[in-house]
């Protein structure tokens, strides 16, 4: 319980100073972009109502989901199969740096062109973003699994679907785990780009709406909302980042009590 308090204060003590720092820092503003934060708390719940949250809010996140869920699918296969072969990843290397380095916001106006105005063109932007640390984190991760313990599988007769299962990628998952971390981030970012083209719902095309009509303490609440969701979100994924590596983390916990 002691443990579980601490971890918890760790957690919140950060943004709780933030918080009360932008509150005295903006009480008793007068300027009309940087309004009090007293004044957009106020706002937060008349804007943000149930149906509103149904309109935008449910919308971005499937989205997000999809196009988080389709780039872990492929960075995962993918990286897997670079990583295990000299050849392959020798050929791939150079396309996946040079691809790589494009923005992924530079890349909406193609998309557009390919995949039109609707979710599929928002749900490619945000996949075409998160695939990068996700694919490339599977490939360093499958590169470092241990020879001697690939060896010993091929020893007992492990192979082919056990292999990979078993040994590939449960050595591989702290690393791809950290590249599906960076990618959740990344993702949350995309959602708002791609939302801010064309677009007739969603977080960013809503706080972009509230930008364009000048109701500034509503686009400050979309933009606090955008900070808890993505900070949900973490906590969500460290939970199951937790307990799919609790091996993991358990062996760490060990190797620092023996030092």
């Amino acid at each position: 319980m002691k443990r579980l308090a601490l971890q918890l204060f760790f957690v919140l003590a950060l943004p709780l100073l933030l918080v009360t720092a932008w509150w005295f820092a903006s009480d008793g503003s007068t300027d009309v972009y940087w309004p009090p934060l007293r004044t957009i708390l106020t706002t937060f719940p008349d804007v943000w109502t149930g149906e509103q949250l149904r309109a935008d809010v449910l919308p971005s996140l499937l989205r997000l989901l999809a196009g988080y869920a389709a780039a872990a699918v492929v960075g995962v296969a993918l990286g897997t199969v670079i990583g295990s072969y000299r050849r392959v990843r020798a050929v791939c290397e150079p396309v996946l740096e040079f691809l790589r380095a494009v923005p992924p916001p530079v890349l909406v106006p193609v998309i557009i062109l390919f995949a039109g105005i609707g979710d599929t063109m928002k749900i490619a932007v945000i996949a075409s973003g998160c695939v990068w640390p996700i694919l490339l984190n599977t490939v360093e991760g499958v590169r470092a699994v241990d020879s001697v313990m690939t060896e010993t599988a091929r020893s007992y007769g492990i192979t082919g679907a056990a292999r990979l299962r078993h040994v590939v990628l449960r050595s591989a998952s702290p690393q791809i785990f950290a590249g599906l971390r960076q990618a959740l981030s990344i993702g949350i970012i995309l959602m708002v780009i791609s939302e801010m083209f064309a677009a007739s719902n969603g977080l960013g095309f809503t706080i972009v709406q509230f930008q364009r009509n000048f109701a500034i303490p509503d686009m400050w609440t979309g933009i606090l909302l955008l900070g808890l969701l993505g900070f949900v979100l973490s906590v969500l994924f460290r939970l199951a980042e937790r307990r799919a590596l609790g091996w993991y983390h358990g062996l760490r916990d060990t190797s620092r009590r023996s030092s």
